[in-house]
């Protein structure tokens, strides 16, 4: 819920508490870079620092950066640091500045949230231009595939962009994104989308008024994809042809391994499966790419330590550029404070309930499935799903234990532009039954988790005292901010999707000032009626990912309709099927729901999966995890663009390309130009 006055007195608090006081016990000893002052654009530098604290701890660090003449803003929040020969020692902090050259601020926080004791120093770094005089340079990163270009200042009102394209100019070009000019700071861009080892031709273009200006043309070279990482491959079932739509000319595939498998980094494509980019986060660990934005940068959830010792996996919330940097990261420990501040008690950390936790009690345990950034009110938000585990009498759900149930919801949190949070949704405050949720009305298939289990979140609360297998109960796996709501509700709510109640609701979130409460329930059983204009035996989505609404809220609401519940063995489902790619009409002054597309895949994808509205009008579809065989187990994902059949709900398709399971892909015309839902 919103709770603005709660947020305001934790800043002020927050600002007060940096003047620490002479006597304070949390003192800064150290804070080293691994390289110093000055440095050029595009180094790579690794802070470490240390603290003493005269309470037993533990300290918590933060680094903010300020940039020349701009506004100190959030890049890794506060996280636990590690006790080592009687100092507190932060975890790294890597720091690569692609920005302007100048004097950049670098402030490192330290907190005892316990006492609540806080204390801060502030270091200046120099960082040098990459360009000298009056010409442009290319650089290459550590990603053998992406590149920096630099060229010198523009005028003001002015802007720029860069050009690039294959010396041989068997592809098409690619522009960046347009960068508004800083005279007299240099201009510096990230290049990517290239293919390895290959030479390409790169200008800046700088738009003064209607008149465009071309500079100096250089050529680069990457380089060869590194042997250290594992590569996937693709094949085509469906090469491209006439029909497919090449305007959308790469896939980006963020790849996860649920069965078993190599760990893949996440990888862009060619419509013929050659890699073009990839990326592999810093600890070769896992990461969900939930979504490129407009910005040339992505949002991933990835693992790595938080403040609960317990786990690890999806623990960090982050914000990449095109070469991997990290530009922003918050992880559950701190988000777990700032939900406490706003009275969110289901928010609070696992690690400090007893064992076994008593009924009533809840934590919040690690970010999942989706991430999303949204603009309104000219500020950007980030909206992030996490999962609840809340304990329930004996016999909840059904359950025959005996014992109290360990039960999972989700909460949806909603960062502002510095990354703190400041509004949630718990489902567990809706679930007292219509019009709302119903905490009697279990999982439509009856799934549960139990602890080490693939696609369950860490189990924090399961152990002796509880049922052994938590319910899970609701499952979110996709979030939508709907900006302008052209179908008969409100503008700026969210809609998220609940695989295992096999609904898609809206939440009342009007821009951080709604109530919070479910204004409607999509899907069987829920508020709509379905048009059954195809007389479809089983018209519905069942188990569905990837729920968004096309052309900025206007258009079709797209969804991969897994099928699971219309496929499982009567009496529940038909007992056979494949997974659907699928568009809706939806009305909500009828509340009527009428299908578009629901086009049979030709596969059935029991989990993950992804669905887009391409630009030509045909359909996307990432069916994301293929069983082919058992023995021995083969999976995949399929990449599938379908062009629809007019007067039907169905179509051709016209690109498959087989690659290995993958949660979600997106195919677009660059990797600066991703969808808009």
């Amino acid at each position: 819920m919103n709770a603005p006055r709660n947020v305001l007195l934790s800043l002020i608090a927050g600002i007060a508490g940096l003047c620490a006081p002479v006597h304070a016990t949390v003192q800064i000893a150290s804070m080293t870079p691994s390289l110093t002052s000055p440095q050029p654009i595009g180094t790579s530098i690794k802070w470490t620092v240390a603290a003493a604290d005269s309470n037993p701890g533990p300290l918590a660090f933060q680094f903010n950066v300020t940039p020349p003449g701009g506004a100190a803003a959030l890049v890794k929040a506060f996280n636990v640091g590690t006790f080592s020969a009687g100092a507190w020692i932060s975890q790294p902090f890597v720091w690569m500045p692609t920005g302007i050259e100048g004097v950049y601020q670098i402030q490192v926080l330290a907190k005892d949230f316990t006492s609540g004791e806080i204390t801060a120093k502030t270091v200046q770094f120099q960082v040098n231009r990459l360009v000298s005089g009056g010409m442009p340079v290319v650089v290459p990163t550590a990603n053998a595939l992406v590149a920096l270009f630099s060229a010198p200042s523009c005028p003001a009102g002015s802007s720029m962009r860069v050009y690039f394209q294959q010396q041989s100019k068997s592809t098409p070009a690619t522009v960046t994104d347009w960068m508004k000019c800083h005279p007299p700071a240099s201009m510096t861009f990230e290049i990517a989308g290239m293919y390895p080892s290959t030479t390409y031709t790169m200008h800046s273009q700088t738009l003064t008024g209607s008149t465009q200006t071309n500079g100096p043309v250089l050529n680069f070279t990457t380089g060869a994809l590194p042997t250290n990482i594992s590569f996937p491959t693709f094949h085509m079932r469906v090469p491209p042809g006439s029909q497919t739509d090449t305007t959308d000319s790469i896939i980006l595939h963020n790849l996860i391994q649920l069965g078993l498998g190599t760990n893949y980094p996440d990888v862009a494509t060619d419509l013929s499966g050659n890699i073009i980019w990839y990326y592999l986060n810093n600890s070769g660990n896992f990461d969900l790419l939930t979504r490129p934005l407009q910005n040339g940068t992505m949002l991933t959830i990835e693992a790595g330590p938080a403040w609960n010792p317990g786990t690890y996996e999806q623990q960090l919330l982050r914000q990449i550029d095109l070469a991997g940097n990290i530009l922003h990261e918050t992880n559950t420990g701190i988000v777990q404070q700032q939900l406490l501040a706003l009275g969110a008690a289901d928010g609070g950390p696992c690690n400090t309930l007893p064992s076994p936790a008593p009924i009533g009690s809840a934590c919040l345990g690690s970010f999942h499935h989706d991430a999303i950034s949204f603009s309104t009110g000219g500020s950007q938000y980030i909206a992030v799903i996490a999962d609840i585990e809340k304990i329930f009498p004996p016999g909840t759900q059904g359950d025959t234990s005996g014992l109290p149930v360990d039960i999972i919801g989700d909460m949806i949190i909603v960062l502002n532009s510095n990354w703190q949070a400041v509004w949630y949704f718990d489902t567990f405050q809706h679930d007292g039954g219509a019009p709302q949720l119903d905490i009697n009305r279990p999982a439509v298939l009856g799934e549960t988790c139990i602890i080490g289990q693939a696609g369950c979140p860490p189990m924090l609360l399961l152990g002796p005292g509880i049922a052994t297998q938590a319910k899970d109960w609701l499952h979110a796996n996709s979030l939508y901010y709907w900006p302008t709501d052209k179908f008969g509700g409100a503008s700026g709510d969210i809609v998220w999707s609940s695989r295992h109640q096999d609904w898609v609701m809206k939440i009342d979130y009007n821009n951080g000032s709604g109530t919070g409460n479910i204004l409607w329930r999509m899907g069987p059983g829920g508020d709509f009626a379905i048009n059954n204009v195809f007389a479809d035996s089983w018209p519905w989505f069942s188990h569905q990912h990837d729920v968004g609404i096309e052309n900025n809220g206007t258009g079709v609401m797209t969804m991969f309709d897994n099928g699971n519940t219309r496929t499982s063995p009567p009496p529940v489902g038909l007992g056979s099927g494949d997974s659907r790619g699928m568009a809706i009409t939806i009305s909500e002054t009828t509340m009527q729901v009428t299908p578009v597309l629901s086009a049979d895949l030709g596969v059935f994808s029991t989990a993950l999966g992804s669905a887009q509205l391409l630009s030509n009008g045909s359909y996307f579809f990432l069916p994301g995890i293929v069983v082919v065989s058992i023995i021995p187990s083969i999976i995949t994902a399929d990449s599938i663009e379908i062009l629809p059949t007019a007067g039907t709900d169905t179509g051709t398709q016209v690109l498959n390309m087989v690659g290995p399971e993958g949660y979600r892909a997106w195919q677009m015309p660059s990797l600066y130009d991703p969808p808009t839902t």
